[in-house]
């Protein structure tokens, strides 16, 4: 629902096998992806601005969507497609609209309580645990710490899971860049977007680019353990000698077939920035 892992997970060739390995797949999103291509069934849905509903920005405000465009007749709601599920799954759903649903997480967590469907203009910030309350615009304000002031573990240093060697001898790391959003599902559809980055590329320090006898602009092959992609060159001093960077926006370079699966063992966060690779003039 609303993702793209055969794009955005590492290691793309193991997930696309563990996806065909599926008995039944069901996507619900807003437009075809990389994913939708494995699905059995894909469920439309409304996009932001055809809908009702909150979003919750990273400085904990609360802020409502509503509907400016008509979407086709045929398309629902992400709640309204999982209570639909879930009711001929056997379990009654009975929300008549987004507003229930904000009801109910007024009532069970006490952080919403007061950031209910009668004041979500306000752009309340939580934790708001009433009614009458203005909501927390600092949190831990006045030394108002939940849990002391911090907790300081030591952590011991742990290699990453692969490093550089004769076969692989560069670092790849992956990311985003400013004009492009996540696997490009909705960005990639802007023009004016894609008229600042329409590729993708493997940027590449221009010490490494005279060793290799690369140019600018010159399609190249990045290779690692995993598989290997087609891209161009982009050389910048902004990459440090012996390290390459690839965003991972773009699915004619789609950069997770070469990153490596392995987890952080607590976070489980899979080492997105460190692998080892090569770059190859084909």
């Amino acid at each position: 629902m609303g993702e793209n892992p055969m794009m955005s997970d590492p290691n793309l060739n193991h997930v696309e096998e563990a996806l065909e390995k599926l008995e039944f797949l069901v996507v619900q999103d807003i437009f075809t992806t990389e994913t939708t291509k494995f699905a059995d069934v894909v469920l439309p849905v409304k996009a932001t601005l055809e809908k009702d509903g909150t979003f919750t920005s990273t400085e904990r405000r609360v802020q409502p969507i509503r509907p400016v465009l008509e979407p086709h007749s045929n398309i629902k709601e992400d709640w309204v497609v999982i209570r639909d599920v879930a009711k001929k799954m056997g379990y009654e759903m009975k929300y008549e609209n987004v507003w229930d649903i904000l009801r109910e997480v007024n009532k069970l967590t006490p952080i919403y309580a007061g950031i209910t469907p009668e004041r979500i203009d306000e752009g309340l910030q939580w934790p708001c645990k009433g009614p009458d309350l203005p909501g927390t615009a600092f949190l831990h304000k006045d030394g108002n710490f939940s849990r002391g002031k911090g907790l300081f573990s030591a952590i011991e240093f742990k290699e990453p899971a692969e490093l550089p060697d004769k076969e692989y001898p560069m670092i790849l790391s992956t990311g985003r860049i400013l004009t492009q959003y996540h696997t490009g599902t909705m960005s990639r559809k802007n023009f004016v977007l894609n008229y600042f980055s329409p590729e993708g590329y493997v940027e590449i320090n221009p010490e490494d680019a005279k060793e290799l006898k690369i140019k600018d602009k010159e399609m190249v092959i990045v290779k690692s353990r995993r598989g290997e992609i087609k891209t161009k060159v982009k050389i910048s001093e902004k990459v440090s000698k012996g390290l390459v960077f690839i965003p991972f926006h773009f699915c004619e370079a789609p950069a997770n077939i070469l990153t490596n699966d392995a987890l952080d063992p607590v976070a489980k966060i899979p080492e997105f920035k460190v692998a080892a690779c090569k770059v190859i003039k084909p």
